[in-house]
């Protein structure tokens, strides 16, 4: 399965592409019903909040009657920590049991209102946001909710902004029209992206290979890169050492694939083979029949592979890797895992550094890839191949100026 979190601000019209995603078939796990549903008449967790809060916080039927709540919940944080010490566990416990409960083949579909506020975003293989400009989320919001513009209006100030939104947003779906074109526009990303991934990801198979065409650096390509480095933190967890984004694209003004490279470093070679499951479960399959790097010659020796700036020797583990390869078919990434402190882990790195701070290597890298683009006729392979004998010149200068390994 995959997990999809799905969120918005307060009238975007999140509901609207929930609806859509259910009857095409989603299984949806709404936040908001099951905070009502652990804390209804009967309940352990209304008990508990009556031992919390008094039962004056019961109507005269014995629902829970959420002003008297919230009059004395949120009077200072110390109240407000004593309710979520009783409510948080249960939901997450009752999420967790939905969970479980999912067909192995399901798109799980999590609508959360406070998932960026919340920092759940790397936990979930795609995050999809709905948004609407203040403006029309008020109008909506008075319009349809009765609310007071005022109260409408800090209701979505105290919400996460605009910015921290797109930082997570894998996908971003603008809802200033009407809601059929917001339901038509999630219809086609829920046949077009969620259902291949998903199927993807259960048969550990990557996305289809994109065009090796360069494109215009896009500037968003950061925020893409530190988006996937936290999803692989979370999904790798104390198994890596460490995660960064590398390659071209984590260069900026540098044209490139439209490709994001990421680098997991783990302590040794059996660290690499303890993440396949793990790297196909959260997306991003293996590549079988790739165990490492080519070896790069030693400065002053073309014939001799070594661990960097004029070593002597490479060490057995200077060039193994594995190579995982996004199963998500709206976005290409690559994750290349390798040893920590290796020669390849080490000139990932290094190349990356001195790209952002040298000029003339930028253009002189630019004029490979175009090159080796001209040369490839569309085929990804051989484009690498092109660029290696230059990447074979290019590794002694970069590796002289880096100290050697801890």
């Amino acid at each position: 399965m995959i997990r999809v979190g799905l969120t918005g601000g307060i009238g975007a019209g999140k509901s609207t592409v929930a609806r859509t995603f259910t009857e095409r078939g989603a299984y949806l796990i709404d936040a908001d019903v099951i905070a009502r549903e652990v804390v209804a008449k009967g309940s352990d967790g209304l008990a508990a909040l009556v031992e919390a809060f008094g039962d004056d916080i019961l109507t005269v039927d014995g629902d829970l009657d959420r002003p008297a709540l919230a009059a004395k919940a949120f009077v200072d944080e110390e109240q407000r920590k004593r309710l979520n010490a009783i409510v948080h566990p249960l939901v997450g416990a009752r999420t967790w049991e939905m969970l479980q409960a999912a067909p192995d083949d399901a798109v799980v579909v999590q609508d959360v209102p406070l998932l960026v506020e919340g920092s759940m975003a790397p936990f979930f293989h795609l995050v999809v946001i709905v948004h609407a400009d203040e403006a029309l989320r008020v109008q909506r919001l008075t319009e349809l909710r009765g609310m007071d513009a005022d109260d409408a209006r800090a209701r979505i100030r105290s919400q996460a902004s605009v910015d921290q939104r797109r930082e997570v947003a894998d996908v971003w779906l603008d809802n200033s029209s009407t809601a059929e074109a917001l339901a038509d526009v999630a219809a086609r990303l829920w046949d077009e992206r969620l259902v291949p991934y998903e199927a993807n990801v259960r048969s550990r198979t990557r996305a289809a290979r994109g065009s090796v065409a360069l494109v215009p650096a896009d500037p968003t390509w950061a925020r893409q890169g530190r988006r996937l480095v936290h999803r692989l933190q979370a999904v790798c967890g104390d198994k890596a050492i460490r995660v960064e984004h590398i390659g071209s694209t984590a260069v900026p003004e540098l044209d490139a694939k439209d490709v994001i490279d990421l680098q997991v470093t783990v302590a040794d070679v059996e660290g690499i083979a303890a993440l396949a499951d793990l790297l196909a479960d959260g997306g991003f399959p293996r590549v079988e029949g790739i165990d490492g790097d080519r070896p790069k010659p030693a400065a002053g020796d073309p014939d001799k592979p070594a661990a960097g700036g004029g070593a002597e020797a490479a060490d057995s583990q200077d060039w193994v890797k594995a190579l995982h390869v996004a199963a998500d078919p709206g976005r290409h990434a690559n994750v290349h895992v390798r040893v920590e402190g290796s020669a390849n882990a080490r000139f990932a790195v290094a190349f990356r550094d001195r790209l952002i701070a040298d000029a003339d290597l930028r253009s002189e890298y630019l004029a490979v890839k175009r090159s080796a683009e001209a040369s490839a006729w569309g085929d990804a392979t051989a484009y690498v191949e092109a660029k290696e004998p230059w990447f074979d010149e290019v590794y002694p200068r970069v590796m002289s100026d880096v100290g050697a390994p801890d």
